[in-house]
């Protein structure tokens, strides 16, 4: 207990970095659940429960302010949940080293992707609501594959994917994408809650504070440079890549 207390301004890093960037906040959970001594199932299980508070925060904000495209999101969260549920059921015939082998190269396929945020010739006010959906179900399985098998949020991947792929604006893209994030997590987290997966304590301390903080950095996301967040998600990804695969190279040798 005593360790995690210690540990917990990570779950507020998470949030900001929710908040600002439409993530779950995986990318900050997982590391640091291992570091905690999880072994990675239970690690990557207790991470996705993390994340459904902290997307949940921002999600009900949007809803709220009648920005948030129903048919849109109801496609891209409904692919993300049975993406989910499905991938989580896969990650239970990995094994752990495996695990953080694809966490791995999902970090490193991350910092290779962001880019700083480009303004949208459409204004982020609803005007163009309406993106081709089977695109945006594909968008949203990418979002269940990273919060159902490896505990990810998966904004990471997809917030840059609506922008550039779709041509979303970036404010509609960050909405869509914690929404996504949301019911992929909730899905999977369910699953795993049933199987007996993943720690209920690191998981409501962590996303509790972490929707806290979501909450506060949604409300001040134009204030923060786009190549400074593209900087700082390149330098963490990279990091957290590096972190992984050091990580599944242990528990191979380990095998």
């Amino acid at each position: 207990m005593l360790q995690l207390l210690l540990l917990l301004p990570l779950g507020i890093l998470a949030g900001l970095l929710s908040g600002f960037l439409g993530i779950g906040g995986g990318l900050i959970f997982s590391p640091l659940l291992l570091a905690l001594g999880l072994e990675p199932h239970q690690a990557l299980a207790t991470s996705t429960l993390a994340i459904v508070p902290t997307t949940a925060a921002g999600s009900w904000a949007h809803w709220r302010q009648g920005r948030l495209p129903w048919q849109p999101g109801l496609v891209i969260a409904l692919a993300a949940v049975v993406s989910g549920l499905c991938f989580a059921l896969v990650g239970k015939v990995l094994s752990g080293w495996q695990l953080l082998a694809v966490q791995a190269l999902v970090y490193a396929v991350v910092a290779l992707l962001v880019r700083p945020r480009q303004q949208s010739t459409t204004a982020d006010d609803g005007v163009d609501p309406s993106p081709d959906l089977a695109p945006l179900a594909l968008v949203g399985c990418i979002a269940g594959l990273c919060g159902g098998l490896l505990g990810l949020g998966g904004g990471l991947v997809m917030v840059p994917l609506m922008v550039a792929w779709l041509g979303l604006p970036m404010h509609l893209a960050i909405r869509l994408s914690t929404v996504a994030v949301l019911l992929a997590s909730a899905g999977a987290g369910s699953l795993f809650v049933l199987e007996g997966r993943g720690e209920w304590l690191p998981a409501l301390l962590l996303g509790g504070l972490a929707a806290i903080a979501a909450k506060w950095a949604a409300s001040r996301l134009q204030r923060v440079s786009p190549r400074q967040l593209a900087w700082l998600l390149r330098i963490l990804s990279l990091a957290l890549a590096v972190d992984s695969s050091r990580r599944a190279v242990m528990l191979w040798l380990q095998a």
